[in-house]
């Protein structure tokens, strides 16, 4: 399993508008694209001051293939969309993480 994390730095005026905006359209148009499983929100928790409010969203895929496929087919267009919506006032950095191991 891979999973394509995007950190999100969100401004203080848009973090409810970008919240909402993610559940109602981003999320379920990554999920459309049907390459990947599921999808978690986290909320970045730091005791330094960033000028706002880190995300980390972890979109989850089955394997190496899929997420290279979205990546060619749908990832231009849905960056341009968030870019439309909210310009510099989300500002995101990309990785790639694959699970290693898993305990419970």
């Amino acid at each position: 399993m891979l999973i394509y994390n995007v950190t999100a730095h969100v401004e203080p005026s848009v973090e409810k508008i970008w919240l909402d905006w993610m559940e109602q359209y981003h999320i379920p148009e990554m999920h459309a694209t049907q390459k990947f499983t599921h999808t978690k929100i986290f909320k970045v928790i730091t005791d330094q001051d960033t000028g706002g409010i880190s995300y980390a969203v972890q979109y989850h895929c089955e394997n190496r293939a899929k997420l290279e496929a979205y990546l060619s087919q749908d990832a231009e267009l849905l960056r341009q969309k968030v870019n439309a919506k909210f310009g510099d006032q989300v500002l995101f950095f990309r990785t790639e993480l694959q699970l290693i191991q898993e305990h419970s």
